[in-house]
């Protein structure tokens, strides 16, 4: 089956640590760009990190500095290390696979991630992040 199955996910306390991970199957994910995006109930969805299919890499504002996206081919897996976590940070986490740009909808609302954006192949159904006291 073709899928993205992220995980990784929980409740974490402000200031802690996660690792999520983004499997591929039934395809390779080294052939596509790999984006993390995020979005918590009723807040815009944003975009966290890339991995190029060439290896090169990009952060979003929202995390740069917390955040680190790596990629195990063997593994067929892409990786986001979260540190230093906030309040904020507290969202559903997706990761999507597309083989060119993507580019965003205007809309009133802030809708689902995967109606936001354009161009991506492949989504995953998400994993939660929650904060914890």
């Amino acid at each position: 089956e073709v899928q993205l199955v992220e995980s990784g996910g929980g409740s974490v306390q402000p200031g802690g640590s996660l690792r999520l991970s983004c499997v591929a199957s039934g395809f390779a994910i080294n052939d596509y760009n790999v984006d993390w995006f995020r979005q918590a109930p009723g807040k815009q969805c944003l975009s966290v990190a890339t991995i190029g299919k060439d290896g090169s890499i990009w952060y979003g504002h929202s995390m740069e500095g917390r955040i680190s996206i790596s990629r195990d081919n063997a593994k067929n897996t892409v990786y986001l290390q979260m540190n230093s976590l906030k309040l904020e940070d507290a969202a559903v986490y997706y990761c999507a696979a597309r083989s060119g740009m993507m580019s965003t909808k205007q809309s009133g609302r802030f809708p689902p991630c995967q109606d936001q954006y354009v161009g991506i192949t492949y989504w995953g159904k998400g994993t939660s992040v929650t904060m914890s006291s």
